[in-house]
């Protein structure tokens, strides 16, 4: 990996400024800025950060009684280069690249407090029976006028106006902001994403890209993870703020982050195509562990003060912990089309997750109903809103509470990891307690 690294750095010259950081609970970047000339100490797996900085709340404060910090001594973990490898971040004045980095103790072990980790842990699982997810992802955000402390919808470059209109699925939408999202193409490109089609969506300013399909699940959330990093700073760049948070406006519609998957096995099948439209057996049991996981998974999905203001019945998001065929009214989705492409489309997610613990959550479940040959409920047909089916937890504390405590999220996460987040989300309920809405915007706005 050092050598790869190396030799981007020579065919790479123009690069000034380095960054090397892993990725937090709350899915922010953690790390150092270096000189290009001091890059050795990164690329040889030298740099080192405390284990808690991996497990800060959302404001970067230490966790009150984590066993990371004081009755530990704030040890340093070891942070080695992921296999993604250096990425050109093209948006700076100085030319500058990320090397993604994912932490280990002094003897090479994984910190089970490192959510890419926590996600490794579950592909493991699946190379052990010799399966291996296929994973895209949408991604939904707000472009918003970035001199305003509060969400504000942006102004068109095109018009000088502030848009007004909800322009959904309109080319004008898109073409009114033709700069930024040729620059956001450019950044993609730069850093290995597979960024796909742009469509304007339902809200003021509101846009999503898909990122297509891989067979490598890391790499799919390193995508989504990276992809948030470049719609920042390109929208920076072009005046704007751009926001993930899950409901950005009360009046309008929320971002969500929904993912598609199927799984293929030694012989690189679909296992979850059985030749017609209903799908396999084995289909049959992954949406019956993602259904059985779903409510205790909701920490993961909403995690954030701003996240529960997303789950609201006769909405875009989903409420019940229902599916069907065709069908987005529900939690999980199975779309038509050639078999050979049956998967699985999970849409309760919102833009704000983390996408490692994301995926960790979807795929762990859906491994679990593939190994205990879980049968899921009859599919709903119509509106899921309001069907004879489970609810989501609609309060922050609910969520945690089902998060600690569920034996199947055992079977996904190391207890460390169930731990250290259940120990941060009450801490950040702790002070949204007392704050109330005058933190949300403040908090969230560009963070998540």
């Amino acid at each position: 990996m050092t050598d790869a690294n190396t030799e981007w750095l020579v065919a790479n010259p123009e690069i000034k400024a380095l960054r090397v950081a892993a990725v937090d609970l709350n899915g922010i970047a953690r790390g150092k800025r270096l000189p290009v000339g001091h890059a050795d100490k990164a690329l040889g797996g030298s740099v080192r950060m405390p284990f808690s900085v991996l497990n800060v709340d959302i404001w970067g404060e230490d966790i009150a009684d984590s066993p990371l910090v004081f009755a530990s001594g704030d040890a340093d973990g070891v942070m080695r280069p992921t296999e993604r490898g250096l990425v050109a971040m093209d948006w700076f004045e100085t030319p500058s690249a990320l090397l993604p980095l994912w932490m280990y103790d002094e003897d090479g072990v994984p910190f089970a407090g490192d959510p890419r980790h926590a996600l490794a842990g579950v592909l493991a699982r699946y190379k052990a029976r010799g399966l291996k997810p296929v994973v895209a992802t949408e991604m939904e955000f707000y472009l918003l006028d970035g001199a305003a402390a509060e969400p504000t919808p942006p102004i068109s470059p095109l018009t000088g106006q502030r848009v007004a209109s909800m322009d959904v699925l309109a080319l004008s939408g898109l073409d009114a902001f033709d700069g930024f999202f040729t620059d956001l193409y450019a950044a993609c490109a730069a850093m290995g994403i597979p960024a796909d089609a742009a469509i304007a969506e339902g809200g003021l300013g509101q846009f999503e890209i898909n990122l297509m399909h891989v067979d490598d699940a890391l790499r799919a959330a390193d995508d989504a993870w990276l992809f948030k990093m470049a719609v920042r700073g390109v929208a920076r760049k072009h005046g704007f703020a751009a926001s993930f948070m899950a409901k950005p406006f009360a009046d309008q519609a929320g971002n969500g982050l929904h993912t598609h998957f199927s799984v293929l096995d030694a012989d690189g099948k679909n296992i979850f195509d059985d030749g017609g439209p209903n799908g396999s057996q084995t289909l049959q049991n992954a949406i019956g562990g993602v259904l059985a996981g779903m409510r205790a998974s909701t920490l993961i999905f909403a995690p954030h003060y701003n996240s529960y203001r997303r789950i609201e019945p006769n909405s875009h998001a989903p409420t019940a912990v229902a599916w069907g065929y065709e069908n987005r009214t529900a939690a999980v989705r199975i779309p038509g089309g050639n078999p050979v492409a049956r998967r699985i489309e999970h849409r309760v997610a919102g833009g704000d997750v983390n996408p490692y613990l994301m995926l960790a959550a979807v795929l762990g479940a859906a491994l679990v109903g593939i190994e205990d040959e879980i049968e899921p409920s009859a599919p709903v047909v119509g509106n899921a809103h309001g069907a004879d089916a489970p609810e989501l937890p609609n309060i922050w504390t609910d969520a945690v509470d089902l998060f600690e405590t569920d034996p199947l999220i055992a079977r996904i996460f190391p207890r460390q990891m169930i731990d250290n987040l259940v120990l941060c989300k009450r801490q950040e309920i702790a002070r949204f307690a007392e704050a109330g809405d005058a933190l949300e915007a403040q908090t969230y706005l560009e963070t998540v």
